[in-house]
């Protein structure tokens, strides 16, 4: 996508520290955006800022996704900051594996509050302005596991598939209102999920990293983990002014893996 596309655009991308939210930032920042980076860690984003070259045309605002008055307090600032918000990017995440029958309420309950209750609170922040001015970008990043279902995960899958049924929802709801709402569903991506993920196969077997990348890897037809900067093109394309006739969507992102 050609510099300037999204010019005076103003992005928000949750999880923005770091992996695809981070990759997702460095995109919507090429083709012109503002953008805000939205997560907890208030270091990480900042160091991420860094990296991403600083200057007036990125900031940081820290925020519990799952907590209500904490995200109405940080889409205000955001707004206050670079402006009326234009594209959000619902990023944050958090994936925990473990067998059914010894997923705990807590763990149930952590999985829908990060995965999918924050989706719902930061969209229900950006959407009113987005709709008052007739014009807006929701992309909201799910997974494969949303699409299809996968073993040991099934707190994690009902949260993402959760995300696509709401995405399903809302752009029909807003499809004549200037505002689309899509979802891209990665497969397994090079991040720092993907390496928790890793790390719990070889503590709890005596498999080696390798042995554990190998039974990961399997599921994607090019037998390859998806790269950050794949989903970010993914998104950045729902997010351009040609792409307006795209809504409800959910954009497998897995090298073939649903079809």
């Amino acid at each position: 996508m050609s510099d300037a596309t999204l010019k005076d655009r103003h992005a928000v991308v949750t999880g923005g520290g770091s992996g695809i939210g981070a990759a997702t930032a460095a995109a919507l920042l090429r083709a012109g955006a503002r953008v805000t980076l939205m997560g907890r860690d208030a270091a990480k984003l900042e160091a991420q800022r860094s990296a991403l070259g600083g200057g007036e045309q990125i900031a940081c605002v820290s925020a519990d996704v799952t907590d209500e008055d904490a995200v109405n307090a940080a889409f205000a600032r955001a707004a206050d900051g670079l402006g009326a918000i234009d594209i959000l990017v619902n990023n944050a995440g958090q994936a925990t594996a473990s067998p059914f029958a010894q997923t705990d309420l807590a763990l149930w309950k952590r999985m829908l509050d990060v995965n999918l209750t924050g989706v719902f609170l930061c969209t229900r922040a950006a959407l009113p302005a987005m709709l008052a001015r007739k014009r807006g970008r929701i992309v909201n990043v799910a997974s494969t596991a949303g699409q299809v279902g996968y073993p040991y995960v099934a707190a994690y899958c009902a949260s993402k598939h959760g995300v696509i049924g709401m995405t399903r929802a809302l752009a029909l709801e807003v499809a004549t209102q200037g505002v689309t709402v899509n979802a891209v569903c990665p497969g397994y991506t090079e991040t720092e999920l993907l390496q928790a993920s890793l790390d719990q196969i070889t503590r709890k077997t005596s498999r080696s990293e390798a042995e554990a990348r190998s039974i990961l890897v399997r599921h994607n037809p090019q037998q390859r983990f998806v790269q950050p900067d794949e989903v970010a093109n993914a998104v950045l394309w729902l997010c351009a002014p040609g792409s307006s006739a795209i809504t409800g969507q959910s954009i497998s992102v897995s090298g073939g893996e649903i079809t």
